[in-house]
C-alpha cells in the first residue's frame, strides 16, 4: 500500500474489536492507568502493521498522539517494521529514529518499548556514538530507561555486548520493576553471547539487585550456577 494514511489505519483497526479481547486485555496490562484500550488482539495489530508498512512518519505520529494504546501499538510496529526492511533508506530510518526519540512520551509502557526501541533505536546506532542511550537511561521516566537497556539488543545481535553490561550496571538499583525485567531479560541475553562477564557481574551485584532482575539474569544458567546466585541474594 501507498500513500496510506493514519485515519485509513484506525478506520480498519476498530473493525477487529472484541468486548471479549478488551476484557482480557484490562486484566493483561499493568501499569497503563489513564491509558485506552478498545480491544484489539496484537497479533491483529501487527497484521495490520505490515499492511500499513509504508506509512510516512507524519501519518504515524499522527497514530502516535492517538489516546488508545492499540493505536500506539500499531504505530510502533509500522516503525519497527519500516526500520528493519531492507529497501528502507538510510534518511527514512533517521527520521523513524528522530521521531521515537521525539515522541517518547506517547511510546509509555513497557510493550510499546519492546516493539521499537531494537530495531528503531538501537539499530540505528549500532554503527553511531550511543550517548543517547546514557542520558535515557538516567532519566526520571521508566519508560526512557527500559529503551535504553532494551536498544541493546541491537548490539547484542551484532556481537557487541558492552553497551548491555554498562546500562546494566547503571539500572542495577532501578526502583521499577519493569525496568528490572527489561534488564535481566538483556542481562541473559548478553550472558548467552559472553557467560564469563555475566558471571563477573553476578558476582557483584547478586546479593543486592532486586529479586525479579536476578532471576531474569540467571535462567539460562546451569541449575548449580541459579541456585548459588539465589543463595547470594538470600544471604545479601
Amino acid at each position: 500500500m501507498t500513500d496510506v494514511s493514519a485515519e485509513q489505519f484506525v478506520e480498519k483497526l476498530r473493525t477487529y474489536q472484541s468486548d471479549e479481547e478488551l476484557r482480557k486485555i484490562q486484566r493483561y496490562f499493568k501499569h497503563a492507568d489513564g491509558d485506552t484500550f478498545i480491544g484489539v488482539r496484537m497479533g491483529q495489530v501487527f497484521a495490520l502493521a505490515k499492511e500499513f508498512i509504508d506509512m510516512a512518519p507524519g501519518e504515524i505520529e499522527k497514530l502516535l498522539d492517538s489516546p488508545v494504546h492499540e493505536v500506539r501499538a500499531g504505530a510502533v510496529s509500522i516503525m519497527s517494521k519500516q526500520a528493519s526492511r531492507k529497501k528502507t533508506t538510510d534518511a527514512r530510518r533517521t527520521e523513524l529514529y528522530e521521531l521515537y526519540l521525539r515522541r517518547h512520551d506517547r511510546i509509555d509502557n513497557w510493550d510499546l518499548v519492546d516493539l521499537g526501541a531494537g530495531n528503531v533505536v538501537g539499530a540505528y546506532l549500532v554503527d553511531k556514538p550511543r550517548d543517547v542511550l546514557y542520558e535515557l537511561v538516567r532519566s526520571d521516566n521508566p519508560w526512557q530507561r527500559r529503551t535504553a537497556i532494551v536498544s541493546t539488543m541491537a548490539f547484542l545481535r551484532a556481537g557487541d555486548v558492552d553497551d548491555t553490561f554498562r546500562i546494566a550496571e547503571i539500572l542495577v538499583a532501578d526502583p521499577h520493576d519493569l525496568v528490572h525485567k527489561a534488564t535481566g531479560w538483556l542481562l541473559r541475553s548478553a550472558g548467552d553471547r559472553d557467560q564469563a562477564r555475566l558471571l563477573a557481574f553476578l558476582d557483584r551485584h547478586a546479593a543486592t539487585m532486586p529479586r525479579t532482575l536476578l532471576r531474569y539474569a540467571i535462567e539460562h544458567l546451569d541449575k548449580e550456577q541459579r541456585t548459588y546466585y539465589m543463595g547470594r541474594k538470600k544471604a545479601g
